[in-house]
């Protein structure tokens, strides 16, 4: 059986590469990904605490995990909505040429 800590590792490392390729990148869509990277890192923690938790009957965890998908499919809809609709205003993807609300 895999102890704890690796999956915290597994996880620790997922949302820093998630993280970095959210702060760092001007692409909207590998930003879009690097927010997903994260959202699974904090799927793995659950999944993980509710293994190694005092009661991992009552399903808890799992729950929780089924929430955040479901919440990561909403965010990835409506980010790539918005993704395409920048794209149709200001022909590109680069999120350092977004610099106007209105328009």
């Amino acid at each position: 059986m895999t102890p704890l800590h690796q999956y915290l590792l597994l996880a620790a490392v997922l949302f820093s590469i998630g993280f970095a390729g959210a702060v760092t990148r001007r692409n909207a869509i590998v930003v879009l990904i690097g927010i997903e990277l994260m959202l699974n890192a904090a799927n793995l923690n659950f999944i993980a605490f509710w293994k190694y938790g005092p009661n991992p009957e009552a399903l808890n965890g799992m729950m929780f995990v089924l929430f955040s998908i479901g919440l990561a499919a909403a965010e990835a809809a409506v980010g790539l909505g918005l993704i395409i609709a920048i794209y149709r205003h200001f022909k590109s993807t680069d999120l350092e040429k977004v610099d106007e609300l209105k328009g």
